[in-house]
């Protein structure tokens, strides 16, 4: 059984003193891809570096909406400039948060629309971010099509009339170890097997996010967790376990052109 973790941030700092062996523990439970997501240029910078020396690390560069104050064309350009490594092979993270506010709603909203039209030049796929933004995000992707726009969004929080919404615009469905959650993950179990098959991909955003039943052992998340989800995943859809993590893993390579 092969196993993607489609999104985590395995540049994070807390990872610095034992990357190795999460790295190592992830091989074991199975997690054969670990996509990196970017945030910024100093993380895209340093995700390209631990997934040049790790066979099954990919990444993708971008600016997070968090840090969408901070951003600029010379940001963009250098970004860009990274996205010709051979790891690279998604944007993002990008999106729009109106929960924490770290970025104002103009800031947010500019850099989003600036970010989907680079990817759309490097025709790659984009991973996005989306919390609380009351329909903006939906509005601006519908308003900006691209005729060969792919992407996911990641640690999906949404309602029914999201999920169509983005089902119709031929996007993927991102799903952490929300899911595992009781109280938290009611309404996402519910709506997850609307999902059809080839849509579907599991993540951690480790070291956020931490699945049941790790969760109540270690606050930080890793790639290794995420077989967790994806058991989740089978049992709430009613799929047996290994066809189904091939079904997933065979999405996850396919929006992120990987053989």
């Amino acid at each position: 059984m092969q196993i993607f973790d489609s999104h985590c941030h395995l540049d994070d700092r807390s990872f610095d003193q034992d990357r190795a062996e999460v790295l190592e523990r992830a091989r074991r439970a199975g997690i054969k891809g670990l996509m990196i997501a970017g945030i910024n240029l100093a993380s895209a910078s340093k995700a390209i570096e631990i997934a040049s020396t790790h066979g099954d690390c990919y990444v993708a560069v971008g600016v997070h909406p968090h840090d969408a104050r901070l951003c600029s064309e010379s940001m963009l350009a250098a970004l860009k400039e990274l996205a010709r490594h051979p790891k690279v092979r998604a944007w993002g993270e990008t999106g729009l948060d109106f929960n924490r506010m770290y970025s104002p709603q103009p800031d947010q909203e500019k850099w989003f629309v600036r970010q989907l039209q680079i990817a759309d030049e490097l025709t790659l796929p984009l991973i996005f971010h989306e919390r609380d933004s009351n329909g903006r995000f939906l509005k601006i992707l519908q308003r900006t099509p691209a005729a060969n726009r792919r992407g996911v969004v990641h640690c999906f929080s949404g309602d029914e009339s999201d999920l169509k919404q983005y089902l119709d615009l031929g996007l993927y469905i991102g799903i952490t170890g929300i899911l595992t959650i009781k109280r938290r993950g009611a309404d996402l179990r519910r709506l997850v097997s609307l999902i059809p098959d080839n849509r579907l991909l599991v993540e951690t955003d480790a070291p956020f996010l931490t699945p049941a039943p790790y969760k109540n052992k270690t606050r930080r998340n890793e790639p290794a967790f995420v077989k967790a989800v994806l058991q989740k995943l089978a049992q709430v859809r009613r799929q047996k376990l290994e066809p189904l993590a091939a079904l997933v893993w065979e999405n996850t390579c396919r929006l992120y052109g990987i053989n």
